[in-house]
Parts: structure tokens; sequence; C-alpha cells
């Protein structure tokens, strides 16, 4: 069986099929890597995190306890970052030294209310696709201007890229305010 789509992925895990767990590591480990070594870590804290949140993930799914609302990307994303983040925040505690202990990973820890809001806004914004997504990223993340936007996205001027822009808030905000995806709900039929 291929591993192509979250559902095929989640039955495989369910099943027991090893190849669907070395799929899911192979289908999302790099975005991870990304985002774990442009925020001050190294490869190896990125396999560390990653492989971190696919067991987490893994004991969720095969104990039927996770009702995943999002992509497995965007939980994988959602529950690494937070990970991560929890690492950097030790290590300024504790200065520079780093442990060899590991303080037991709890749901609780990683997935609050706003988190939730995180990983369905991450879903929805998956979801628009390009160049919708990289438009809203580059305005609202990387703080480009409107001009350089319609420079990028090869607009006539800036008001015709806002006017993009405008148009692109409105389908993520109608995404957005979906209902979530009930994994039990899922088809598994190709």
């Amino acid at each position: 069986m291929t591993y192509h789509t979250d559902a095929d992925i989640i039955k495989g895990i369910n099943s027991g099929d090893g190849k669907a767990l070395d799929a899911l590591y192979q289908k999302h480990y790099q975005a991870i890597h990304h985002y774990v070594f442009n925020n001050s870590g190294s490869t190896q804290d990125a396999k560390d995190i990653y492989q971190d949140a696919v067991i987490l993930f893994y004991e969720k799914i095969t104990e039927e306890s996770l009702q995943l609302t999002c992509s497995i990307a965007t939980y994988l994303y959602a529950v690494s970052r937070r990970l991560w983040l929890k690492r950097l925040s030790e290590k300024r505690k504790y200065g520079a030294i780093v442990s060899d202990f590991e303080a037991e990973i709890r749901e609780e820890d990683l997935v609050s209310p706003n988190d939730q809001q995180y990983v369905q806004l991450a879903a929805a914004l998956n979801a628009i696709g390009n160049p919708c997504k990289e438009i809203l990223e580059d305005y609202y993340v990387h703080h480009l201007s409107m001009g350089s936007i319609s420079e990028k996205f090869g607009y006539t001027n800036a008001d015709n890229a806002k006017n993009q822009k405008y148009k692109c808030l409105v389908r993520l905000k109608k995404l957005f305010f979906n209902q979530p995806i009930d994994v039990k709900s899922m088809s598994y039929e190709r």
C-alpha cells in the first residue's frame, strides 16, 4: 500500500504497518528541520524534536485518543514547534547547560486552547494554497510592503496586490471558521 494521504497513513498505523510510520516520518521531516534550524537549532535538535512529535502522534493514533482537527503536517508542526520552544526556554532558564534528563511530555503541555486555534489557522492557511498563502505570509510574517509583494507576484501596482490580499483574507476567514475534521469520520477509501 502507498501512503500518500493522511487517511492512508492513519489506516496503515492502525493496522500495524511499519511502512506507514516510515512514510509519515519522511513526508514531514523537512518542514520541522527547517523550523528548528532557522530558530537556533541544529540538525540533531530537529531530529530529536521531530522524533518526539512522531512518537506522540503514533501513540495518540494507536490509542485512538486523538481527534485530529487538521492535517497531520499541521499537527506535527504545531507539536514540534511547542516542543522546540519549550526546549529553548529550558536552555535559557538553565543557561547553556544541556541535561540528558527530559521531562515526560504530556499532551496538556503541548496543546492549549490557543494552540488549537493556531493549528486550525495553520490548516486553513495550508488549504488556501498559493499564491494566497505566500501573499499573506509575506505581508503578515515577513512584513513586506504591498509594493514588494506587487513586484514579487507580478501585479501591475500595489493596489492590485492589496485587493488580492483582501480576497485571500476572506477565503482564509471562511476556511478558518469551518467545522473541524473528525479523524474517526474520515474515509479511508481512495
